[in-house]
């Protein structure tokens, strides 16, 4: 169970699809292009590896053995184990991701995915460091001390990356019914709307759309529409580079 061998699977996928069946007329080297690959690089891989690293040192500190006894998912099927990481991963997604827009300072770091001004399937990955650090360790540590098996932490992964990368992409495939349980291209694009091109703070859903069908945030007009403009108020200005992108939330005045 190779990761990147799957990631890169799906990205391939994702890639043709989008010049079988696009929604939008838009290049493949559209603006950003070079930046948002190295970030499906740094994001998948290098990233990773000096989490694990940190939380090796971490570990080292903390009594974790003294957490172990907690392991109550350590003996349920494998099928119970996926429901639960399901629905309970996607949920507690949602609401960070909820928090990342309605918290200032949160948001400054989850502006650098929302910098994304032509959508497709890449522009999946355009995340900065300290987001994804705020989502490994409030979904990931609970986990292990939970005990879920591995495997099912893997094929949890899968989903979520081909999902994300269908959200994202510039394909005019539709789900039909089922976009009201998994996101999709339809309902994501609304939201990194511009706030002069549509209503803001809609669609957190990451593998699922049903959490803002449920708490009332969804957005889908009825015809397969777009917004004109995607981002955010100041995006003119904002660092194009991934070192500007990364330097940005901690320059906020």
């Amino acid at each position: 169970m190779v990761y990147s061998v799957w990631l890169f699977g799906i990205s391939l996928v994702s890639l043709i699809a989008e010049r079988l069946w696009p929604w939008r007329k838009q290049r493949v080297l559209r603006q950003g292009w070079l930046s948002d690959l190295v970030y499906i690089v740094f994001n998948s891989e290098y990233l990773g590896i000096l989490i694990a690293l940190g939380a090796q040192q971490i570990l080292r500190v903390v009594n974790f053995d003294a957490y172990l006894s907690l392991r109550v998912m350590s003996g349920a099927p494998l099928w119970a184990q996926f429901l639960t990481v399901f629905f309970l991963f996607d949920f507690v997604q949602w609401c960070i991701h909820n928090l990342l827009h309605r918290v200032e300072w949160l948001w400054r770091f989850h502006k650098v995915h929302h910098s994304v001004v032509e959508m497709d399937w890449i522009g999946d990955w355009r995340f900065h460091w300290g987001e994804i650090l705020v989502y490994r360790t409030l979904l990931y540590a609970p986990t292990m001390i939970l005990g879920f098996d591995v495997r099912v932490l893997f094929w949890y992964g899968i989903i979520n990356t081909i999902v994300g990368h269908y959200a994202h992409a510039n394909v005019r495939l539709s789900i039909g019914p089922l976009r009201y349980f998994f996101n999709s291209p339809q309902m994501h694009i609304w939201h990194h709307a511009h706030p002069n091109s549509g209503p803001v703070n809609r669609n957190f859903g990451i593998t699922l759309s049903l959490w803002d069908w449920i708490f009332s945030t969804a957005y889908l007009p009825a015809a397969p529409e777009q917004p004109a403009q995607l981002g955010f108020e100041g995006i003119e200005s904002y660092p194009k580079s991934i070192l500007g992108q990364w330097a940005a939330p901690f320059r906020h005045s």
